[in-house]
């Protein structure tokens, strides 16, 4: 359909009233008046051309010219003019004259105006009164022009008003929309399902008095809106729990129209919480590298646990892979698909600690977030948390956490409201926490909460047997994550890192493995390439145990090179001797007798 024929029914009312001004102002002679679009229909007429409409023009040379030109024609003798001279009707045209007037819409022609006398009054009034004639129908060419545009217009805006409609009612999030006068205008699918309405319910209505938690008020004062806010809403009986961002409706010159709110249920934030926060590769118990009878003990008992929901205390040096079996647990148990949030309690300051465990509530402190903000505990909610370093806790704190145990919910900082909390909690240590219960640093109530199921890691020195398993597995994750092809270890390497103490565990092994790829050349990973430390260790003083010419070393003697190793490792100092202490499984008081007897210095283990 042409532009001019879709204002066809306007332009028939102005044809109408053209034809009926110039009757009344030229005492009754009428003239006819037509509408032609581009395509030579006619759109409007009057009088005897009215039944026409909708039919095309057979020739319309006249017509014709004035689209391609763009300019109006006075045609004072029809079928004389040169423009008619190509026409069969030429000299017998049943026109006597007419004034054909350009519609044009911005630039482009859209089709004609024409004034046309079928008689010779009617033409003898064209002749005497063109000037005036063609300035009047100029003007309502122009008025056509401007309906023509007007209706694009409103045709456009339709179509853009229902692709947003469409748009926003694609998306997840609900979507609500007030006025200056904090009435509702829009409503989309999903705050439907949000509150359980149909827009036609809530359309129309005050926010204020249905919606009285979202501050719409505070948008329209402020003029900045606000960002992820909790906000809790009674709708007919519906109790939400949300996540809300609002903003105003601004108009070119700044003046607030409006404003707009998006709602996220709680929990679905949640969930996309869990899964950001979870990129990690999924681990399972085979992805536990170990084959010692130790460490398969463990690894047995890890797996039979995962089942249920009791609390677990993973304890074990620093590098053991607390992280792992804990991981592990959770990904093979019922709940796998939830969260599983790690914290470590012993990287961040109390006050900070506090937040991060169980969120705060607006206002709690200087600088609080709008809306406050939940913590790892309850983003962890229906899933598992790791407490990592848990002996690190303070009293304070572990109030709180034996609070959680006990009763399944938490207190956020500056709230008033008790949060039902449903997560396992696995915790993990490397410090002794009898002793620190001893020494009334750790609740002992708390400790048997905690330790309803004991993990204990073996180190990696007491399993030898799975080193020469770990440097294959990293081996190989290195080597195709550099690049390289690297197929072994020479017997000096592989040698050297049995008998090596590995005080930092499997993950000083991981460490050793990734740094010997990087720089090995070869196809096999000499001892040259590993760590300084380690070669240097390993030459310096093998202590296996047995004597160079293949004697058996004395228990005494055996005890005396563990310790000294244990002291390498750890440091001469006072808190050095503690950790050889407590990586030998040994006491304080038991070191220091040993140094003694054996009379051990550092000056004596640099020999």
């Amino acid at each position: 359909m042409s532009r001019l024929a879709q204002v066809s029914e306007s332009g028939q009312k102005i044809a109408e009233a053209i034809a009926t001004v110039l009757k009344i102002e030229v005492e009754f002679l009428k003239i006819e008046v037509e509408l032609i679009d581009t395509d030579l229909v006619r759109v409007a007429g009057t009088g005897i051309v009215r039944n026409d409409v909708g039919t095309r023009l057979l020739r319309g040379l006249v017509n014709k010219h004035v689209l391609q030109t763009g300019k109006h024609i006075f045609i004072s003798e029809a079928g004389f003019h040169p423009i008619c001279l190509s026409c069969p009707l030429t000299g017998q045209c049943f026109y006597k004259a007419c004034i054909v007037y350009p519609i044009v819409a911005e630039t482009e022609v859209i089709g004609t105006v024409s004034l046309t006398a079928f008689d010779d009054p009617q033409k003898e009034m064209l002749g005497s009164n063109t000037d005036s004639l063609i300035e009047f129908i100029g003007r309502m060419a122009d008025l056509i022009s401007s309906k023509a545009l007007e209706r694009e217009i409103l045709a456009e805006r339709v179509v853009l008003t229902n692709r947003l409609e469409a748009v926003v009612d694609s998306v997840d999030e609900g979507v609500v929309a007030v006025d200056r006068d904090g009435l509702i205008t829009h409503f989309n699918r999903s705050a439907e399902r949000m509150f359980g309405a149909k827009k036609d319910q809530v359309i129309g209505k005050d926010s204020k008095r249905i919606l009285p938690s979202l501050p719409f008020s505070e948008v329209f004062r402020d003029g900045k809106g606000f960002n992820l806010r909790e906000v809790f809403i009674n709708f007919e009986g519906r109790k939400l729990h949300l996540l809300s961002t609002a903003k105003p409706i601004k108009v070119s010159d700044g003046h607030i129209a409006g404003a707009v709110a998006t709602l996220r249920d709680f929990k679905e934030t949640q969930r996309l919480a869990y899964e950001i926060m979870n990129t990690q590769e999924k681990i399972d118990f085979d992805d536990l590298v170990g084959a010692s009878k130790s460490f398969l003990e463990v690894k047995n008992k890890a797996f039979k646990i995962s089942s249920g929901n009791s609390t677990v205390l993973i304890t074990g040096e620093s590098g053991t892979g607390k992280e792992l079996i804990a991981r592990a647990i959770h990904a093979v148990g019922p709940y796998g698909h939830r969260p599983f949030i790690s914290a470590n309690c012993g990287a961040v300051p109390e006050n900070l600690l506090e937040r991060e465990l169980f969120g705060y509530d607006e206002g709690a402190f200087p600088g609080a977030r709008r809306g406050g903000r939940p913590g790892k505990l309850e983003l962890a909610n229906g899933g598992a948390i790791l407490l990592e370093e848990i002996g690190n806790l303070s009293l304070y704190l572990q109030a709180k956490l034996l609070r959680l145990l006990q009763d399944r919910r938490i207190e956020r900082v500056g709230g008033a409201r008790l949060i039902p909390v449903d997560v396992r909690v696995i915790a993990a240590t490397d410090s002794d926490l009898q002793d620190l219960v001893r020494k009334n640093l750790f609740r002992d109530d708390l400790y048997y909460r905690l330790s309803v199921i004991p993990l204990v890691i073996p180190p990696l020195r007491e399993r030898p047997d799975d080193i020469p398993l770990l440097l294959e597995f990293y081996m190989k994750r290195f080597g195709d994550l550099l690049g390289k092809n690297i197929q072994g270890y020479t017997d000096e390497a592989l040698k050297a890192c049995v008998k090596y103490y590995w005080p930092g565990n499997v993950r000083e092994l991981v460490y050793a493995v990734e740094y010997a790829i990087n720089l090995e050349e070869n196809s096999r990973i000499s001892l040259d390439s590993f760590p300084p430390e380690l070669r240097e260790k390993t030459k310096k003083r093998a202590r296996s145990g047995v004597a160079g010419d293949g004697r058996l070393l004395q228990l005494a003697q055996l005890e005396k090179e563990a310790i000294l190793t244990a002291l390498d490792q750890y440091g001469w100092t006072d808190e050095g001797k503690v950790r050889a202490a407590r990586a030998l499984g040994i006491s304080r008081a038991t070191i220091y007798r040993k140094i003694q007897r054996y009379g051990l210095s550092q000056a004596e283990n640099l020999l």
